[in-house]
């Protein structure tokens, strides 16, 4: 109420002011040029209303007072007479002007900055507790809305201002009603249906209820229904089939009904018409927007996105190339021409052809430009688009390594986010790079460089690179770039490939993607159901077998042996698993990455199948029910990432140092049901890497952590409800990470962490209630401290018995957008 108070006194000099400001000209200047200046920042402060609760009495009273001020001024403009000259008044400005523009300033930038400051608090507790935050409002009975999946604003686009309109004019239309937007696979379909999500005329009509669903080619009802209820706050159920999860959504859809909503499902793939159809209601305001290549004659007359005209492909093109019209490096304008010219206007061909020419050699310019030129038209099929788009592989001739990494990321399910993490695992058994992941980063900014791959960011940490922590790392590859790795795995004679990729779908379809277009088979498969195929080897030369079900079906693949494999990538929609039995002959298996892309976790039937191969060196588990451990004496490196441990860690039937006595690194991520580690972790004494993050329920440390001897780093980050830590952490005399940032519920320090005698690193980010003890002063080898700016003032005081010490303050950028 001071605040208030002061503002009303300020309002009563303004007042007092303009009883005498007609005497002076200038000080009416001074007066309208003050209220205007503050303009700006009042409708800053309305902005932040927007998102935060109604105004407070001191924004109306400053909103109301402002607005009086400049109709005051108005009037004496108009009304009065300024002839005299300069009067006791302006001698009296002279004097207070400079306190009263200050003070003016101060009230408002106050006001400014506590909603900011709520603003952002918001986005942040939202990130790291998303659960618990969302669970509040559900018990008030105002869920938390905001609309869905939307992918992020491209950063150039041309040529979309006239389909955008045209399909804005029919979305905004009342009524409900299903569109269809078409095109040719890269023509830009996903933009423009993200462009018109985030058009402020469409946001201002369906606001919150804008839900943006990737349906790719074997799409789940069940799963969208349940991102749904997610996404409007309630609990989500567990349906027990498609209709009933329609049955209850058009239900809830009822109960919401008055509130316009934009339902988009985007890359809608032959044979899931039917599927679309169910989730098509009466319902007025209700908008069904569907992209896909194929303009499907039960969803009316399409909007066809047409190839972009020759002009606007040269301005793509040009952007993309980082061509300089005046550059002496750049390429003949008729080169350009060429290339532009068989890209047929198709903005996913001129873009990545684009990245890949980029300051290149005006040879490979020459030769890309000669081979476009010839044979059919790049429009004709997906087939010729990818015929096309494979000559980028000419730029990467000349590094191997980095070409074998690309078609890498064909092992991957459609329209799935893939992890850093399980790249890094992949590329250090099968490419030798390092552990910490540095050169795999490297190549995966490469590939980002020239387009063929983009990366995701969830949060962005100015520490991540330091500490090389890449859990918040993903890669989304547009469908069209996948379907170009596999073809390109798929060249050779099948006894020299690499990679073998199997998907057995719903409907029984079991193809190898690596030869569906060349029709060989035959040749390759045998005692598939349902394909009438006869032959196969016995053997699977592949290295890398890629294998993705879902729960209609069971692998039949007992007849295949892949002895020779070294990576297994099992991709699951299913809530019960069973391991395929040629599994128990891969005896040169180094890396198992298993996800589950449902919504619930999977459960696992035979996990002790993998006693069995002595070589297996990393596990990487997505989604999965963890049950007891099996003993794998070899295993290196084991990664849980939103996983159920409690059976696992709790009831298992073999302590964790039985079952990995020789484990290095240990990584469990967003285990929400974990509330301690492991019994007998403690006892693997080869442990050197312990990360265990965003584990909200995980309270306490074992007591004998101090055991293992040879940690070298120790990552807390998001547990919060973390209270303390033991005081036997002193004894690990090798440590030199320690993260313990947004461990909110942690109080202090424990005394003996001054005997951290090669301690380097230490991140405490929203640790401000974290007492230190005296005893930090003796770590004499601590270089860095990164932290946030209250927790900084307790290390302030430690600086000059440290003089090595560097105290940074981060800028952390929160990414919403991958929560879906």
């Amino acid at each position: 109420m001071g605040e208030n108070t002061q503002l009303v006194v300020l309002t009563s000099q303004l007042q007092e002011t303009f009883k005498i400001g007609r005497k002076s000209k200038k000080t009416r200047r001074i007066l309208r040029s003050t209220l205007h200046d503050l303009k700006p920042l009042v409708k800053e402060i309305e902005q932040y209303n927007e998102h935060l609760d109604p105004p407070k009495e001191e924004i109306k009273i400053l909103i109301r007072e402002k607005n009086a001020g400049e109709e005051g001024v108005d009037l004496l403009c108009k009304n009065l007479c300024w002839e005299k000259p300069l009067s006791l008044l302006e001698r009296l400005w002279h004097n207070v002007d400079e306190s009263y523009v200050a003070a003016n300033d101060k009230q408002a930038l106050v006001a400014k900055d506590v909603k900011e400051t709520l603003y952002k608090m918001r986005e942040i507790l939202e990130l790291l507790n998303r659960e618990n935050f969302e669970l509040k409002f559900n018990e008030s009975g105002a869920p938390l809305k905001r609309p869905f999946g939307i992918p992020e604003n491209p950063e150039f686009t041309v040529g979309l201002d006239v389909p955008l309109t045209k399909l804005k004019m029919e979305v905004l239309k009342d009524g409900g009603s299903t569109l269809l937007l078409t095109g040719l696979g890269g023509s830009g379909k996903t933009t423009l249906a993200t462009k018109l999500c985030r058009d402020e005329q469409v946001k201002g009509k369906f606001r919150e209820n804008i839900l943006f669903f990737t349906f790719s080619e074997t799409p789940k009802l069940k799963v969208i229904v349940e991102r749904l209820f997610e996404h409007c706050g309630f609990k989500v159920p567990e349906f027990q089939s498609d209709e009933e999860a329609v049955n209850r959504l058009e239900l809830f859809l009822r109960k919401i009904e008055g509130s316009p909503m934009l339902l988009v499902l985007d890359d809608v793939w032959p044979g899931s018409e039917a599927l679309v159809e169910k989730l098509q209601f009466q319902i007025s305001d209700y908008k069904v927007l569907v992209t896909s290549r194929v303009a499907f004659p039960r969803f009316g007359t399409p909007c066809i996105l047409n190839p972009l005209v020759h002009e606007d492909s040269i301005t793509l093109f040009r952007h993309y190339a980082l061509l300089e019209d005046n550059s002496s490096n750049s390429p003949d304008e008729d080169i350009v021409q060429k290339v532009v010219r068989n890209c047929k206007g198709l903005p996913l061909a001129i873009k990545v052809i684009a990245r890949s020419l980029s300051n290149r050699p005006y040879k490979l310019w020459q030769k890309i430009a000669e081979e476009l030129s010839e044979g059919h038209s790049i429009l004709d099929s997906n087939a010729e688009l990818l015929s096309s788009l494979q000559k980028i592989f000419d730029v990467l001739e000349d590094n191997p390594v980095t070409k074998e990494c690309f078609m890498d990321l064909g092992l991957f399910p459609e329209d799935q986010r893939i992890p850093v993490n399980a790249l890094i695992d992949m590329w250090a058994e099968l490419c030798g790079l390092d552990d910490d992941g540095r050169e795999a980063m490297a190549i995966i900014n490469k590939l980002d460089s020239m387009n063929l791959a983009n990366v995701l960011i969830a949060r962005k940490n100015a520490s991540d690179a330091d500490n090389y922590y890449y859990n918040n790392h993903f890669i989304v590859l547009h469908d069209l770039l996948r379907e170009l790795a596999i073809h390109q795995s798929s060249q050779g004679p099948i006894e020299q490939r690499k990679r073998l990729i199997i998907e057995i779908n719903e409907n029984k379809r079991e193809r190898w993607l690596a030869e569906k277009q060349k029709g060989m088979i035959a040749r390759i498969l045998s005692k598939f159901h349902g394909c009438g195929v006869k032959q196969m080897p016995q053997q699977v030369p592949a290295r890398i077998v890629s294998l993705s079900t879902d729960e209609t079906c069971t692998s039949y693949l007992s007849d295949m042996q892949a002895a020779q494999a070294e990576v297994l990538i099992l991709n699951l929609q299913t809530k019960q698993y069973t391991f395929p039995e040629f599994m128990e002959k891969m005896s040169e298996l180094k890396v198992l990455i298993l996800t589950n892309y449902g919504y619930h976790t999977s459960q696992l039937n035979n996990f002790e199948q993998l006693g069995s191969l002595s070589n297996l060196k990393r596990i990487r588990l997505e989604r999965i029910f963890v049950p007891s451990f099996a003993t794998l004496k070899n295993l290196k490196k084991l990664s849980l990432y939103m996983c159920n441990t409690r059976q696992a860690f709790e009831n298992g039937m073999i302590l964790i140092s039985d079952a990995f006595p020789n484990l290095v690194d240990l990584n469990i991520d967003y285990c929400k049901d974990m509330v301690g580690l492991p019994t007998g972790l403690c006892d693997i004494t080869p442990l050197k890497k312990l990360s265990i993050t965003n584990c909200h329920k995980l309270s306490a440390l074992p007591k004998d952590i101090g055991k293992l001897e040879d940690l070298e780093l120790l990552r807390l980050s998001s547990c919060t409800d973390l209270v303390g830590i033991p005081d036997s952490i002193g004894s690990l005399s090798n440590l030199r990470l320690l993260d313990i940032s947004n461990c909110i519920s942690l109080s202090s320090l424990p005394e003996d962490i001054g005997n951290l005698c090669n301690l380097r690193n230490i991140y405490m980010t929203s640790c401000a209630r974290c007492e230190l003890p005296f005893s930090v002063a003796n770590l004499k080898n601590l270089k860095v401290v990164i932290c946030d700016e209250e927790t900084a003032t307790s290390w302030e005081s430690f600086e000059p018995m440290l003089p090595n010490l560097k105290i940074e303050i981060p800028q952390v950028d929160v990414n919403l957008n991958w929560l879906h």
